[in-house]
């Protein structure tokens, strides 16, 4: 039904940006939006918005398309940093440096203060494998917008996983007053998870449920912390109310299917796995993954 009335607009007199776009969405393959969007780049009643949304339908199958597209946005609204991003996005995905570079460049003097470019830049180092260079660019971020928890918390963690971790928990004490004490003693926890001091991250964990009864990370993560220092008891116990509390989240009994795996509770794990199938029919391949009968 929903795929029907995003076939409408086919139907209609076809004059306008947002019905080109709207047949766009509901074609799934991007190279064949290509005829549907390139013509926008002509079109004066498209807006940068617009062409900005079409440049992003198309930058995966039509990088070209999508570069012209972004170009005339940046034409159109050449003060918008929006278009920048999505230019270093299209550049990106090309290999072209230089294109990328300057996109970025203009995107931080448009906004100097604005976090999102750097947070970008991090986003794309990263799925390059580049830790060291996210790090960098989220330590920028962080610097433009401290007090904005998801910044402070990605740099804490990154931090994190290049072996700074008590930097790491400086950046998140001065974060208290956005996260929670909750919040922010599960994400201590997590640095001393990756520094393998499982006994203190396990104590992190179950203050921050204390503090946060219906907390349902602390409780996933107290789960998994328990295990890895020899508590399976505690361990299941804690993973069953983190499912408990958000039970449209598989993390939790897949978790604990785990452990009654390597535990030898086979008829448990089976229980549990029959569980999971029930709940989460159209996630099957998932649940054979995360819950392995062998």
């Amino acid at each position: 039904m929903a795929f029907l009335l995003h076939l409408i607009p086919l139907f209609l007199p076809r004059n306008m940006p947002e019905q080109e776009l709207a047949i766009a969405r509901a074609i799934p393959e991007s190279a064949k939006r290509v005829s549907i969007l390139k013509p926008l780049k002509t079109n004066e009643k498209a807006t940068g918005a617009e062409l900005r949304e079409a440049a992003e339908l198309l930058r995966e199958g039509a990088p070209l398309e999508a570069y012209e597209l972004a170009k005339e946005a940046e034409r159109r609204e050449p003060g918008a940093v929006e278009t920048q991003l999505v230019l270093a996005r299209v550049c990106n995905g090309q290999r072209m440096t230089r294109c990328e570079e300057e996109a970025f460049a203009k995107a931080e003097k448009l906004a100097p203060g604005d976090a999102r470019a750097s947070l970008l830049r991090a986003d794309l180092r990263e799925r390059e494998g580049d830790v060291g260079g996210a790090l960098e660019a989220v330590r920028k971020a962080y610097e433009r917008e401290p007090a904005r928890a998801g910044v402070g918390v990605r740099y804490a963690r990154l931090l994190s996983a290049v072996g700074r971790g008590d930097e790491a928990v400086e950046v998140l004490k001065g974060l208290e007053g956005v996260l929670g004490k909750g919040r922010l003693l599960v994400e201590e926890g997590l640095v001393r998870v990756a520094q393998g001091r499982m006994e203190e991250a396990r104590e992190l964990f179950g203050r921050a449920v204390e503090t946060e009864p219906k907390l349902v990370m602390g409780h996933y993560h107290l789960g998994r912390a328990a295990y890895e220092v020899g508590d399976v008891r505690a361990a299941e116990e804690a993973l069953r109310e983190a499912d408990r509390l958000d039970m449209s989240d598989m993390r939790a009994l897949s978790a604990l299917c785990e452990i009654q795996r390597r535990s030898g509770q086979r008829d448990a794990m089976l229980a549990t796995r029959m569980d999971l199938e029930r709940r989460f029919p159209e996630r099957m391949e998932a649940v054979r993954t995360a819950c392995r009968a062998d």
